[in-house]
């Protein structure tokens, strides 16, 4: 798989250059990322971020899923407007842990930690820690953040 790093200054993916052009990734590192950050349709009892109307996002390949309802993606971006509370802190671990149990099922691991914390009050800003328990006996550290732009 071509490899993608997650910029924390930015809070974005870009793809790795290696020796001889795109760099792979063996691990789960790009896998993550895409799941995290590739926006889940939202469930029709979700209430959808101020400002965008009625659209649930989604990507378009979920309706070609081999497997019925499986889905690709996080529901993190409905954080985008949210507050600094315990609840949207809460929320931010269910969705990561939503978006990541493919990884389970797969039998890619046995189990999926996840931490989160506000980086710095008042800066909305929710930095997200996973631990990966690979059924190999490896694990796999990331850490990512999110922004929720409301304090």
């Amino acid at each position: 798989m071509i490899a993608i790093a997650f910029d924390g200054r930015l809070l974005a993916g870009d793809l790795q250059l290696g020796s001889g052009g795109l760099a792979q990734d063996d691990s789960l590192t790009t896998s993550v990322l895409i799941s995290l950050f590739t926006d889940r349709r939202a469930r029709a009892d979700d209430p959808l971020p101020a400002g965008d109307g009625d659209d649930r996002r989604g990507w378009l390949g979920d309706a070609l899923a081999e497997i019925e309802g499986d889905r690709i993606g996080s529901r993190l971006w409905l954080l985008r407007r949210e507050k600094e509370t315990e609840e949207t802190r809460k929320r931010a671990i269910d969705y990561c842990r939503e978006a990541l149990a493919w990884i389970i099922e797969d039998q890619l691991a046995t189990k999926i930690d996840i931490a989160a914390e506000w980086v710095r009050p008042g800066s909305g800003l929710l930095g997200l820690q996973i631990v990966i328990y690979r059924t190999d006996g490896r694990l796999e550290r990331q850490s990512v953040s999110v922004a929720t732009g409301a304090v």
